[in-house]
């Protein structure tokens, strides 16, 4: 199964997963007013050899047939001074 991806205009790290190029329908408006104006990135084979690099290629797929998509939220960044704090403080 053929997937478009978008990129979030708003939300570095943000993805759209849907089952139709352009076809937003499925979206709802909250989301869409939080995602805005979205940038197309690429059609991906959900059922290809190649697996996505932040998706599970299957979680994807199931959620696109269950609600029509899915969303790929950023990753949490990692706080390198709450990490050197505690690091620290075991020493």
């Amino acid at each position: 199964m053929l997937c478009a991806i978008y990129k979030s205009k708003k939300k570095e790290g943000m993805y759209l997963y849907i089952a139709k190029r352009d076809d937003f329908s499925p979206i709802p408006e909250t989301l869409r007013d939080s995602f805005g104006t979205p940038i197309f990135v690429m059609l991906f084979n959900l059922k290809g050899e190649k697996s996505l690099i932040n998706a599970d290629n299957q979680e994807v797929l199931e959620k696109i047939q269950q609600q029509g998509f899915y969303l790929q939220m950023p990753k949490k960044e990692e706080n390198l001074l709450e990490i050197y704090k505690k690091s620290t403080a075991l020493h």
